[in-house]
């Protein structure tokens, strides 16, 4: 089973269902273009460990980078291994807004 959800399926996952979306681009990135997809919260994905057990484990979490690319692949494959329900925005905050 693939761990990416494509923007059309977001948008309407966020529509009906309860989700926890963090964006968890390098922080360069974030400072660089502070905007969010809305509801999101920002993690940096190099600290992982400082913030996963925050995370409500009945929640389906889904994060994004700048491209969908390494960084929300390997947070996403990181959390499902610690019993979280994630999933990676393909091709990441670049596709969202397109």
């Amino acid at each position: 089973m693939g761990l990416g959800i494509r923007p059309d399926e977001l948008k309407e996952l966020l529509k009906s269902a309860s989700l926890l979306l963090v964006d968890v681009r390098r922080r360069i990135d974030y400072d660089a273009d502070p905007e969010t997809i809305p509801g999101a919260s920002w993690r940096d994905p190099e600290r992982i460990e400082d913030w996963v057990h925050e995370l409500p484990r009945e929640m389906r979490v889904v994060v994004y980078c700048v491209k969908g690319g390494a960084v929300s692949q390997a947070t996403a494959a990181a959390l499902v291994k610690k019993d979280i329900d994630a999933r990676y925005l393909e091709g990441g905050l670049k596709a969202w807004k397109e």
